[in-house]
């Protein structure tokens, strides 16, 4: 169940934030972890995958202030409850440990209708009214106490596209039942949504559990994510790499923009186009174009005599010298 899941697992220390963090520094926080850790940023690394996947977990919990409200108060009560051991006749059992610091010590057993530990006759029904939701104790157990229903996993595959701009899906419910789900704008790979009260019903009347969804999102022919950032690779010819040139770039669901590429640009060289990556939260990343020069493979004799003429011309160096001599230094 989540609650149990909870208590082992502390979201906060996952993302290295305080308690006390905002709502803008959480957000900051997991973008910058995000970006970090994705997947496409470390490809192959299981560690990292696994990493972002904790991550994204955690800031799916804190992001929402009802989850975050009901995490703190779930973390709160197991880390400070007693445990509970049956105790032999006259023996307190886990049970001291909070009538003694309710009380000023003495535990509920021992002699009928008498008073132990200073308090007489004690009247429990509003310890337990707060503590279950408004159920009074009588005696052979709590009255009214409702459980939660179970929570419940689910799993869904998106295209790249859709996840970016954000989608509606339908899955097949507790019992079967079909249920439309509204996913977010900019969803990321492995990233879990949590739906309240999607779970499985109560079975005594209390709330229904929640459905935690996880997003599996398919690879694009041209695009990665990087962030909140688009990353495509973009072939440019030596003479444009050298003379420099005004290209044209893909955008994602949208027509191709103007780059320019300036002088002299080596292959490896990121462009960066503002504004046309992923839009979360009304902040849009942008496209990161990474220029890669092409070299002919078949030349006609005359440009084979042009690159001659342009090699004489160039000065006489070597671009490696630099590399080998720091290799040698190590």
């Amino acid at each position: 169940m989540a609650s149990q899941d909870w208590l082992e697992k502390d979201f906060y220390k996952v993302l290295g934030v305080s308690k006390d963090v905002s709502d803008a520094e959480l957000k900051k926080t997991y973008r910058k972890l995000a970006r970090q850790y994705h997947p496409d940023s470390n490809p192959g690394d299981a560690k990292a995958e696994a990493r972002f996947k904790e991550i994204s977990e955690a800031h799916a919990v804190l992001a929402d202030p009802e989850t975050r409200r009901e995490y703190d108060q779930v973390r709160a009560m197991g880390m400070g409850a007693p445990r509970f051991t049956a105790g032999g006749r006259g023996q307190a059992g886990g049970f001291e440990d909070i009538f003694g610091g309710m009380f000023g010590g003495g535990a509920p057993g021992g002699a009928p209708g008498g008073a132990r530990g200073g308090y007489q006759s004690a009247d429990f029904s509003d310890i337990f009214g707060g503590m279950f939701g408004g159920g009074g104790f009588n005696g052979g157990g709590f009255r009214g106490a409702q459980s939660k229903g179970r929570d419940v996993t689910a799993t869904t595959t998106l295209d790249f596209v859709s996840a970016i701009n954000g989608d509606t899906v339908r899955l097949q419910g507790v019992g079967g039942k079909p249920m439309t789900v509204r996913i977010p704008a900019g969803v990321s790979d492995g990233q879990k949504i949590r739906l309240k009260g999607k779970g499985e019903p109560s079975l005594d009347g209390g709330p229904a559990g929640d459905l935690t969804l996880t997003v599996t999102v398919k690879k694009h022919p041209v695009f990665t994510r990087d962030g909140d950032n688009l990353r495509v690779d973009v072939p440019v010819t030596f003479v444009e790499a050298v003379q420099g040139a005004t290209i044209e770039v893909p955008t994602l669901g949208g027509e191709p923009v103007k780059l320019k590429v300036p002088p002299g640009t080596p292959s490896g060289r990121v462009l960066r186009v503002k504004g046309r990556g992923v839009t979360v939260g009304g902040a849009s990343g942008d496209l990161l174009a990474t220029v890669q020069v092409v070299v002919p493979s078949h030349l006609t004799p005359d440009a084979a005599k042009a690159v001659k003429a342009l090699a004489k011309a160039l000065p006489d160096e070597n671009p490696r010298d630099d590399l080998i001599a720091r290799a040698r230094k190590g």
